[in-house]
């Protein structure tokens, strides 16, 4: 499978022979190496590698260090840390030496890169955890990085490990990127109260009408973050003592997709003017809600916002 630019592989065979440019070992933190994938590092010409990695060692646990691959068809061999001499491992070890590895690889600026099991060996972590955290560090680096690589590789050394990898990573990535992907989406919705009433705006964009400010929801951002940039944007006011009020989640409440809409009482600093996607900007009193159409379900928030006494500490 394919996400972004790069292709996703697993497959069945000695990881030393797979065509790649660089490939993973999974080593404890004084690289000093053992049996499985650096064995077969040995096997072919690993004592090279071997001085180079310990002239390096010790690393932290979870942190990876390149080195040539001696006469290994790749050029380099990472060594990623997954253990310590008590050569156990786990869940944060694992992730990090995945993501450390990646890491390296882009400064490397290496296009293929080949993984193990990670901690599955001498570790004796599980198979199928392993596949799903290695799946969710990969797909979080070649969401949030413009990377170089074009082919990643997963290189399992017998038919269970291959399907276990083949469910833990290929089934894995294909749920959260087709099936998760179609939604719900997140939002965050504000109602700002001023002295003079609650900021209501009037869309641009269909659907069309009033609405409370809001938006969705960037990946890597907070609720709380979200709601006071799409605040600024659309109304040009900060917002203070910002409060969680409610989530809303019926899927009719938006007629475009679902979504999951979490709404924030806050105060309102500044000069309220429209702005984004808001063609024009009105502070709203409470007699007047009854009489506004409002997009989404948003004349069903503030009813439950004014039923609930939320608005008591302003005096509209």
């Amino acid at each position: 499978m394919k996400i972004k630019n790069t292709e996703i592989k697993v497959v069945l065979g000695d990881i030393t022979e797979i065509q790649a440019e660089a490939l993973v070992n999974a080593a404890n933190n004084k690289l000093v190496m053992g049996g499985g994938v650096a064995g077969a590092i040995k096997q072919k010409g690993g004592k090279i590698i071997e001085e180079e990695a310990l002239k390096r060692s010790p690393i932290e646990i979870g942190q990876a260090v390149a080195t040539s691959a001696g006469k290994l068809s790749a050029k380099y061999v990472i060594h990623a840390a997954t253990m310590d001499m008590s050569f156990k491992t786990d869940e944060v070890k694992i992730r990090n030496a995945a993501k450390n590895s990646l890491r390296i690889a882009e400064e490397l600026k290496i296009k293929s890169l080949v993984f193990p099991a990670l901690g599955c060996g001498t570790g004796g972590f599980s198979l199928l955890a392993a596949a799903k955290i290695m799946s969710q560090e990969v797909l979080k680096h070649l969401r949030d990085e413009n990377s170089i690589l074009k082919e990643i590789t997963f290189c399992l050394n017998n038919q269970e490990a291959l399907k276990v990898f083949q469910k833990g990573v290929l089934g894995y990535l294909e749920y959260v990127t087709t099936k998760l992907s179609g939604g719900p989406f997140v939002t965050v919705d504000a109602l700002i109260e001023l002295p003079e009433g609650i900021v209501i705006i009037q869309r641009s964009n269909p659907p069309f009408g009033w609405a409370l400010p809001g938006g969705f929801v960037d990946y890597g951002e907070s609720l709380e973050d979200a709601v006071i940039r799409e605040a600024k944007e659309e109304t040009n006011l900060d917002l203070t003592e910002v409060k969680q009020f409610h989530t809303y989640s019926d899927p009719r409440r938006d007629p475009r997709f679902h979504t999951i809409g979490t709404v924030f009482i806050a105060k309102g600093k500044g000069t309220p003017r429209a702005g984004d996607d808001a063609a024009s900007l009105k502070v709203m009193t409470r007699e007047e809600i009854e009489k506004i159409d409002f997009a989404f379900d948003h004349k069903k928030i503030l009813q439950d916002y004014l039923l609930t006494g939320a608005h008591r500490r302003n005096t509209y």
